[in-house]
């Protein structure tokens, strides 16, 4: 059984930081692409950033310059911080991990609220 936790999130206004961490584990698990997307209320699940295990990042172009992916291929980690946030950046976000077999296992979702 494979586990996505993510963590971090909250509430915060607008011009403000967030970051959110996320951790995928499972017995002999090894996640191949790790990334993050995020649904808008009433808005159907987009990409934010992925990060493609072949030293391919990709980001939303909304997001660019503003946000970065990060991550920690041994634990199976990746993180992304979220800087001079906007409103329409409130979603919930959810973390992704992929395996070679193209098996995706998503995380709970963690609330990002940006409001003044």
């Amino acid at each position: 059984q494979v586990q996505v936790i993510e963590s971090g999130g909250g509430f915060v206004q607008p011009g403000g930081s967030l970051r959110l961490s996320c951790a995928a584990s499972g017995r002999h698990f090894r996640a191949s692409g790790m990334g993050w997307y995020r649904q808008a209320t009433g808005k159907q699940r987009e990409l934010v950033a992925r990060d493609r295990d072949v030293g391919i990042i990709d980001y939303n172009t909304s997001v660019k310059g503003r946000f970065t992916i990060s991550r920690d291929n041994a634990k199976n980690t990746v993180s992304l911080q979220m800087n001079s946030l906007k409103p329409e950046d409130t979603a919930v976000y959810f973390c992704n991990a992929e395996t070679n077999a193209g098996i995706t296992f998503w995380g709970q979702g963690t609330q990002v609220t940006v409001s003044s």
